[in-house]
């Protein structure tokens, strides 16, 4: 069927008009029919059962009675004139009042007949009161009609649209209109064959039983059907996306395990991996032999051993004949993984550079003749590296460290630096939760390094309250006598906030009052130090000059102090949970053991409280990552925001994990049985995914 009626300007449905259109588009984005019938009831009344007035209390939702009309009276002059009537059933009596409309009610109102009336019970006076309710003669037809719509849907308004008599109520008129004129013309999106094996309702269906539904199990239902068909179009996209990379991008096959990987895993190597490295190694070894662009997600908590997978598939490349890279986001994160991949590897066995904004020019011009002629095998860097003043000879792996933080353009002008696309392996240190990953990176394989190298010990997380701030220092000064450094960090709302500055100023007098010089020696780092002085305090921590650090700002990940072991964060409530975590990954770098303590007031909310347990209980940065989506729900993670795939109108990643999965399961089925979408049952997806946004189909798939 053509959905082209519901590209329709909202303005020509009937009721609407131009005024009102434009205070639909301005307050709920409302341009379209599509649009308004995709505004759903953010809850449901329930019209299913008549109260009694003996049952009514003020704390009680919106209900239903039928009751009697005793008397009513105006009471006032002009403008605070209001109308009481006193109505009662065989329980007892309670009062109605109106403020507005009182022309139209009264004469509505008939001393001695029968009324249903429904609104949200008060008390005036001590009285049971029911301030503007619905009201609606008493007779068979109307107690008929109130049996067919037993859930009244309630919408999203705002005080400028009820201004406009468009609140709930006028939404639902509006809606009840749109789908009188245009409900025959909802086409199906899904093959018959999923509505068959899923037992999904019809499109149609579900769109008039989630705004109109007759009972409970009509608007489950309707509800299932659309977020299932949300989560399958999402799968649809990033599959369909996958399998078209496969088939478009070649990739430059990598058959040999040659010098360069034998000696350093042989000699080089200080330590064994562990067997999820090795499983992670496996993969992108297979990747690289199909001849296919390889697209890989590797996600491993801090402290994993990422850095060591990403070398080591690079030196897989070099033995193969290309060269590599790796950008970081930051200065600090790409000076990071030069320190640590120089620390595995010298340079007589293989040169590695840097190039970063700080990078001379003189140091440029000898770093690109190198890499133009092939000489220069490693490059690490920031986006200086997507220059085009950057050329390589045959770039061949490229490894993306914490690709939330580039944008899509940037990455692909990586990936053009050869003339058959490189291998990529994104790289990041958020754990994020499986079926996050599999809606954000869905068109990635996703490898993922669930166990910490051997000998590394869990770092031990306390939470203490205020009362406890005189054990903490003796905690802090035994630390010191071993040797160790130690973090104190506050919470930072917004950098230019007195507040923060406040606490920092009131903790560093508090702490150089407890820890004096000459023997113990503090960095500050805030954010109103210039870039320069902030990079010279962390210095001086990172050599060991100072032994403890006292930070407003978030410590950069990947800042590595092995000799630091203690990690403290005041007022940890107001931290979120990914937040906490990274911050304690900055500790437990060395062979001590480390320590995290949670500094927080008495005072905590709810999820404040489970935060913090959280950490106490567990290191595992995957299940603290579940736990954080719970919390705050996937559009409030980080490097989801501008992903654009998670506005989702019913669905939610939190609370719908089986149903993605079952979708996704069932995108991957038809893609495996049908890839070129050819069966007849599977025309219907080629249509919709050639389809234009506008109309109840979703956006342009490919």
């Amino acid at each position: 069927m053509n959905e082209q009626i519901f590209q329709t300007p909202i303005a020509y449905l009937k009721g609407v008009g131009v005024a009102r259109a434009d205070v639909l588009k301005k307050e709920l984005g409302i341009t379209s029919f599509a649009d308004l019938l995709r505004h759903f009831p953010y809850k449901y009344i329930d019209r299913t059962r008549f109260y009694k007035v003996s049952e009514i209390n003020g704390d009680l939702p919106h209900l239903q009675l039928i009751v009697r009309l005793a008397s009513k009276e105006l009471i006032g002059e002009k403008h605070a004139k209001r109308l009481i009537a006193q109505v009662y059933d065989d329980t007892g009596k309670m009062e109605l009042a109106w403020f507005q409309g009182i022309k139209w009610v009264e004469k509505q109102l008939i001393v001695g007949k029968a009324y249903i009336i429904f609104g949200k019970p008060g008390s005036f006076n001590g009285k049971v009161q029911m301030a503007h309710p619905e009201i609606e003669l008493y007779t068979a037809n109307a107690l008929k009609e109130k049996g067919n719509l037993t859930l009244q849907p309630a919408y999203n308004s705002t005080e400028k649209l009820k201004s406009f008599l468009l609140d709930s109520k006028g939404l639902q008129k509006l809606i009840a209109i749109l789908l009188e004129q245009a409900n025959q013309q909802i086409a199906e999106t899904l093959p018959a064959s999923i509505l068959q094996q899923f037992k999904l309702i019809s499109r149609r269906e579900a769109y008039q039983n989630i705004h109109f539904p007759a009972d409970a199990l009509q608007l489950a239902a309707a509800i299932h059907r659309l977020k299932f068909e949300e989560l399958f179009f999402i799968q649809f996209k990033l599959l369909k996306n996958k399998l078209l990379r496969s088939l478009k991008f070649k990739g430059n096959i990598f058959g040999t395990v040659g010098n360069y990987f034998n000696e350093f895993y042989k000699n080089k190597l200080p330590f064994d991996l562990t067997n999820a490295q090795k499983r992670v190694l496996k993969e992108i070894r297979l990747d690289t032999q199909r001849g296919i662009q390889m697209n890989r997600l590797l996600q491993g908590d801090v402290g994993s051993g990422k850095t060591v997978v990403a070398l080591m598939s690079m030196l897989l490349a070099i033995d193969n004949g290309f060269q590599t890279c790796i950008m970081a986001p930051t200065e600090i994160l790409a000076n990071q993984h030069y320190q640590s991949i120089e620390g595995l590897i010298d340079d007589e066995f293989l040169e590695v550079a840097l190039l970063t904004g700080s990078t001379s020019k003189k140091s440029r011009k000898v770093l690109h003749t190198k890499l133009e002629n092939g000489e220069l095998k490693i490059l690490i860097g920031t986006h200086a590296l997507i220059e085009d003043k950057v050329q390589f000879k045959n770039l061949g792996f490229v490894v993306i460290d914490e690709q939330h933080r580039f944008g899509v353009e940037q990455r692909a002008k990586l990936w053009r630096k050869n003339s058959i696309p490189p291998h990529v392996l994104v790289m990041t240190a958020t754990p994020i939760p499986r079926t996050l990953a599999m809606t954000l990176y869905g068109d990635l394989d996703i490898s993922v390094i669930d166990e910490l190298p051997v000998g590394r010990k869990p770092i031990e997380t306390l939470h203490f309250y205020e009362s406890s701030r005189l054990r903490m220092f003796g905690f802090m000064k035994e630390e010191i006598k071993k040797g160790r450094q130690i973090y104190i960090v506050y919470p930072l709302i917004k950098e230019s906030e007195k507040l923060d500055l406040k606490n920092l100023t009131d903790g560093i007098e508090v702490i150089s009052r407890e820890f004096p010089l000459p023997e113990y020696k503090l960095s500050i780092v805030h954010g109103k130090l210039s870039a320069s002085d902030k990079e010279a305090e962390m210095k001086r921590f990172v050599k060991g000059e100072t032994q403890i650090m006292v930070a407003t700002t978030v410590i950069e990940v990947g800042v590595n102090v092995p000799n630091a072991s203690v990690m403290i964060i005041e007022n940890a409530e107001r931290f979120g949970l990914s937040q906490l975590h990274q911050l304690r990954g900055r500790v437990g770098r060395g062979a001590a053991q480390s320590y995290c303590i949670l500094m927080s007031s008495h005072k905590l909310s709810h999820d404040g409280k489970v935060r913090l347990d959280t950490m106490v209980k567990t290191n595992n940065g995957f299940e603290i990552s579940e736990i954080d989506l719970q919390l705050r729900g996937p559009g409030n993670i980080e490097g989801t925001q501008q992903s654009g795939v998670l506005d989702l109108k019913l669905a939610n990643l939190a609370t719908d994990q089986q149903l993605l999965m079952l979708a996704r399961k069932c995108v991957e089925d038809i893609f495996t049985n049908d890839p070129q979408l050819q069966l007849p049952d599977n025309a219907i997806l080629n249509q919709t995914s050639q389809s234009t946004n506008g109309g109840l189909t979703w956006d342009k798939i490919s």
